[in-house]
């Protein structure tokens, strides 16, 4: 910088002196001296508005726990499909494995790291891609599409057959230390590739590597298992030598290729296709998505909703929320105000344009509640974070908390109208790595 701009001693003291000429600040700062920021901005008031009343509602079982991990992803996805199984078996409850899905999700996404690697290695180490792959070469998250591309490729099992232990639940002990791994491996396969040399059989042994250190942290993934359950009425049932694409495909009836991922992001092309390349988990399938203004995006959730079917969807869990009273609502919480009357207003486009907002959280809207004009006005949501947040473990988003912080829903392709399903024969426009809805 050729000219810089300092905090000067004049500068401070006009800074301390427009403290000083403001008193009701330091009374706002002795109030919340004992009391936590979020509490001392709560309204009262506008959390009333949010009862866990709606006027649509889709049964559902109960809550799950995804503990300390990165996986409501998988969860979103499973609490969907559990309901299909408990349906057909006649049972009171069943949950799916998400340490099954985790085990070859972590073992994809090595797979794609190297691949994504060796597709930059001209790179120089600093150049945007390479520097953005290596800055989280194993990441716990994801969205509905990976979900999708690993169950089709190894289908899905009970809980009881893969069960969660304490490294699928607590994935920040290890992923530091697998992420060095490929780090290194990354270096490795760089200078492999850019002295011309063949990768393939050392890329093969670093997967073997990555495979056994999973089969440590996770187990290893059953072949085969048998289906034994007892039904409502009593009756004991056991289906044997079932692999996990057979169960999926006799006990769990959902045609992934039946619904398209609708996200509304005024940063990009609206009525557009997009794609992810070198982004997800399998290497051989992309990540689609439809990009809708958010009245559609909205339109089309209720809608499913009315025809009886949760929504899987993507958010920002991060702003507004009391997570221990169920509430996601930008009028619960005055911040800003608290603070000494800051504006902290900005647009959905400027929030996502600027990092201040991104897609970090999968659940599943599971009610909708529409006014006396049939708009919605509060959502009801199936969290992951277990039953002792929330109420119960469901929460309430409000509908100005839904347009400002719900990214992406998962609808059925025969909802859309005839001119949204033509959109879909699009080439899709590929994103960034870098892209904040990535």
């Amino acid at each position: 910088m050729d000219q810089v701009t300092p905090i000067s001693s004049e500068l401070l003291s006009r800074f301390e002196q427009g403290y000083a000429d403001r008193p009701y600040l330091s009374v706002m700062s002795n109030a919340i001296s004992r009391t936590s920021l979020d509490d001392a901005s709560f309204v009262p008031s506008a959390a009333a508005k949010l009862r866990m009343d709606f006027s649509v509602v889709v049964p559902t079982t109960g809550i799950t726990n995804q503990k300390k991990s990165g996986r409501c992803w998988m969860f979103m996805v499973l609490n969907a499909l559990r309901e299909q199984v408990i349906r057909e078996c006649n049972l009171e409850d069943f949950s799916f494995s998400p340490t099954y899905l985790a085990f070859y999700d972590k073992l994809e996404k090595c797979n794609l790291f190297y691949e994504n690697i060796l597709h930059y290695a001209d790179q120089d180490l600093d150049d945007r891609e390479t520097w953005t792959l290596l800055g989280k070469p194993l990441p716990d998250g994801g969205q509905w599409d990976m979900v999708a591309s690993l169950i089709r490729k190894y289908g899905v099992v009970p809980s009881w057959v893969m069960p969660e232990n304490v490294h699928s639940t607590g994935t920040a002990q290890y992923m530091p230390i697998l992420s060095r791994k490929l780090r290194k491996d990354a270096l490795e396969l760089r200078q492999l590739a850019r002295a011309g040399r063949d990768t393939a059989a050392r890329r093969t042994e670093m997967l073997q590597e990555d495979y056994n250190a999973l089969c440590i942290l996770y187990g290893q993934p059953p072949r085969t298992f048998d289906f034994a359950y007892t039904d409502k009425d009593k009756t004991y049932h056991c289906d044997t030598g079932l692999t996990p694409k057979t169960f999926f495909e006799k006990y769990v009836h959902y045609d992934f290729s039946a619904y398209v991922p609708v996200i509304s992001s005024p940063i990009h092309e609206m009525n557009r296709t997009y794609c992810q390349p070198g982004m997800g988990d399998v290497v051989e399938e992309n990540m689609f998505w439809l990009n809708l203004s958010q009245e559609e995006m909205e339109t089309l959730t209720v809608r499913q909703l009315q025809a009886g079917e949760p929504v899987c969807f993507s958010c920002d869990c991060h702003p507004d929320r009391d997570r221990d009273h169920g509430y996601w609502d930008p009028d619960c919480f005055q911040y800003g105000q608290v603070l000494g009357g800051l504006d902290l207003e900005m647009d959905k486009a400027a929030r996502l344009s600027s990092r201040e907002s991104t897609m970090n959280h999968c659940m599943l809207f599971c009610g909708v509640n529409l006014d006396e004009t049939g708009k919605p006005d509060r959502w009801k949501i199936e969290n992951s974070w277990g039953d002792a947040s929330g109420q119960k473990g469901y929460f309430i988003g409000s509908e100005k908390w839904f347009k400002a912080y719900v990214y992406q829903t998962v609808i059925r392709k025969d909802l859309l109208s005839p001119a949204q399903r033509a959109l879909l024969d699009q080439e899709p426009l590929p994103m960034k790595l870098w892209d904040p809805l990535a």
